[in-house]
């Protein structure tokens, strides 16, 4: 049997990228896929869920708009047939381009089928057996399911099943104020449902920074999502027309009905059935396969990428990670750590909230010494006229310095403005430098410049 140099197991946007990087190395290469190629970011996640954010944009700005024309109708309500058609169409232009034909043109086998290791040199899809000098699992993860008695399957979707929706729920209960509970929450009451949102924590995404998380629960308040903070969903029922929860906020108990549940309490890895003990893999039930920094498991002929190794779940990490891999069980250069990656991140409600690097909390946690400097959008002539003023910039350099250690940006385009402070985060370009690249006008990404300007003005007199 003819042995493979690499075999990888999961399509998602992690196994793809290595796959086209190990093929265009000259590597023998299998990718093994069980459902769909393009995984959960395509298929059920980021491409689906940044379709009907922009959607719900359209609605916001029909809505925005009426105020400057006679009034001649009810509110504008989307019809999600149509929605739900636009969402298919979008994942299919993005995802055909990733074909099985495409990547067997660039020197891929492709195989479909359930995957399982059966030794620490083999592997198994459907019926065929596949020998590797190298494995890589970049199976990604899958959303939890609920642990709240009385919701049971059924009575409720997850960002998995969502996006099969063929009609607009008329009350939409969220469980979850993260990131994709947050987003989807925004976008669905912008489409015309009436939703609310169930946060058992005191406030939205609690891995920001308090002020950008209260932008946000302004926000969605405005687009009139109806907000429960400190409130847990104790348990559920199902009636004819309805799923009722209970809830309970410092004790008091309340009932919520809704038409439809979306539970989005976080992602579990995926490495059901995988076969990891035949191949001695280690693993860990919360943070997927163990690997070390340079992405190998405990079985040194198999690495792991992406969500089902990585706390940072995210699309663009999982691409650059399995790359890193790819390059690490090959020998390709010197090996390369994920420890040492600066990673961005974006929550895109309306105005999108964008992070990279040290936290302002985080440096008081470990005594690092920083200064601050901060630009709010109601200051920027382009968010004013964009009627987009509500956020801020905020950069964080290092006590004595001007070495960027992180940066937060809260505005209608944090996910592209973001981008700039990356680049000189991880080119070593400081605040000064930064100060001095010449800005278009008018843009919103000036004020990451004017931030930059503040370092070298006179502090105010005490």
């Amino acid at each position: 049997m003819k042995s493979h140099d690499l075999v990888i197991v999961g399509a998602g946007p992690a196994g793809l990228a290595a796959a086209e990087l190990a093929a265009r190395l000259g590597a023998r290469v299998a990718l093994i896929e069980r459902d769909r190629l393009g995984g959960t970011s395509v298929n059920t996640g980021t491409v689906p869920s940044k379709a009907l954010i922009r959607l719900g944009t359209l609605f916001a700005a029909m809505r925005e708009a009426s105020h400057l024309r006679h009034p001649d109708g009810d509110e504008p309500v989307a019809n999600f047939q149509r929605v739900a058609a636009r969402l298919r169409a979008i994942e299919h232009r993005v995802g055909s381009f990733h074909s099985a034909e495409r990547l067997r043109r660039a020197g891929v086998e492709v195989h479909f089928g359930v995957a399982r290791f059966v030794g620490e040199r083999t592997l198994v899809a459907g019926s065929r057996r596949l020998n590797f000098r190298n494995a890589l699992v970049t199976t990604g993860a899958r959303a939890t399911p609920p642990s709240i008695p009385g919701l049971v399957e059924g009575s409720y979707v997850t960002s998995d099943t969502l996006f099969s929706l063929e009609h607009l729920p008329r009350e939409l209960a969220v469980i979850g104020g993260g990131a994709l509970g947050c987003e989807l929450a925004q976008a669905f009451r912008r489409l015309g449902s009436r939703v609310t949102i169930f946060q058992d924590e005191p406030r939205f995404l609690p891995g920001e920074e308090r002020d950008a998380a209260q932008i946000l629960a302004q926000s969605m308040a405005r687009d009139g999502v109806t907000i429960r903070l400190n409130t847990s969903v104790v348990s559920a029922r199902r009636e004819p027309n309805a799923v009722v929860l209970e809830t309970q906020n410092n004790q008091h108990n309340a009932e919520a009905r809704a038409d439809l549940v979306l539970v989005s309490v976080g992602r579990t890895p995926a490495t059901q059935g995988l076969g990891l003990d035949a191949a001695g893999i280690r693993m860990d039930a919360a943070q997927g396969i163990v690997v070390d920094k340079f992405l190998r498991t405990t079985n040194p002929r198999v690495y792991a990428a992406g969500d089902v190794c990585l706390p940072y779940r995210y699309t663009h990490v999982a691409e650059r990670t399995a790359r890193m891999a790819v390059g690490n069980l090959l020998g390709e250069g010197a090996r390369q750590s994920h420890t040492n990656l600066t990673i961005p991140w974006c929550t895109f409600c309306a105005p999108e909230i964008a992070h990279v690097g040290l936290q302002a909390w985080e440096a008081r946690k470990k005594n690092i010494p920083i200064r601050t400097f901060t630009v709010m959008m109601q200051d920027i002539d382009r968010a004013i006229i964009d009627r987009q003023d509500v956020g801020f910039v905020k950069l964080h350099v290092a006590g004595g310095s001007d070495t960027i250690l992180g940066a937060t940006i809260v505005a209608s385009r944090a996910s592209e403005m973001i981008n700039e402070v990356c680049v000189a985060m991880s080119t070593g370009i400081g605040l000064r430098a930064l100060a001095k690249v010449i800005h278009i006008y008018p843009s919103q990404s000036d004020a990451i410049r004017i931030a930059a300007l503040a370092l070298d003005e006179p502090l105010a007199p005490a």
